[in-house]
């Protein structure tokens, strides 16, 4: 027998299968998919010893288990391989050129970022003033569609007394998200999914953690105010910027609709 031969397309195979694990660890740290995958293991090398043994009807049970374990992962890990096709689809959503952007878009994010950013400003200025919670959600690339759909639909032009009005304490709307499209409001009292990182610090509200959520599945730029400190936050791209000065936050907000 001789060396076994390695060449590019071997490298390129490992690479790509580690690249694909450490993705998934990375999605599945924090849940129970560890535990679960374990437990799978487990019973893998019990039904390899039970057939070393010869116990046929234990065997046999476990065989038809097994033999549906395809199914059983797909059912079990459907969190994790939802969230594993967002990374993937954000990923290469973001790393499309200005040319193809504008192309398959049909519109230009850039000039469209000026007519209603100072009214979303101005009412997170005011709502911070007054510690009044918020949860704003920016429409980029990423269709929000499917997340307005949870909420109670508006269709208004944005404007600071109306992000106010629904963000009032004693509204009907002033729970959940608001999306905004296109300089219209979508909807409101929307449901966003709460992320799943277990470094978040553990004094993040379920505004923050909502907003971790939303900027980890989608590409929105997205304004957090918290209820209890009035203190104005921005989740982007899996990360959240904390403390933002009220007179700082329309250059941030429309320097992130521009990258």
């Amino acid at each position: 027998m001789g060396f076994i031969t390695i060449n590019f397309i071997d490298i390129l195979d490992i690479l790509v299968v580690a690249l694909i694990m450490y993705y998934v660890y990375r999605i599945a740290r924090g849940t129970p998919a560890p535990s679960i995958l374990l437990g799978i293991l487990l019973i893998y090398l019990i039904w390899f010893v039970v057939r070393a043994l010869g116990m046929e009807l234990l065997s046999e049970i476990l065989g038809s288990i097994i033999s549906v374990g395809v199914i059983a992962l797909i059912v079990v890990f459907q969190p994790e391989i939802r969230r594993f096709l967002q990374v993937l689809g954000n990923r290469g959503m973001r790393r499309r050129n200005k040319f193809w952007d504008k192309l398959l878009s049909l519109r230009d994010v850039k000039t469209a970022t000026h007519d209603y950013v100072p009214s979303v400003a101005e009412a997170c200025a005011e709502m911070s003033a007054s510690r009044t919670g918020a949860l704003i959600l920016i429409q980029r690339r990423t269709e929000l569609a499917p997340i307005a759909e949870t909420g109670v639909a508006i269709d208004a032009h944005t404007t600071a007394p109306l992000l106010r009005t629904i963000f009032f304490k004693n509204s009907p709307l002033h729970d959940g998200a608001v999306i905004i499209n296109d300089g219209r409001i979508m909807a409101a009292r929307c449901i966003l999914p709460s992320t799943e990182d277990t470094d978040v610090p553990v004094f993040f509200g379920m505004r923050h953690r909502a907003a971790m959520g939303a900027s980890e599945a989608t590409d929105a730029v997205i304004v957090v105010i918290s209820e209890q400190t009035g203190a104005i936050s921005i989740a982007h791209n899996g990360r959240i910027e904390r403390d933002i000065a009220p007179d700082a936050l329309r250059g941030k907000i429309v320097a992130l609709l521009k990258s």
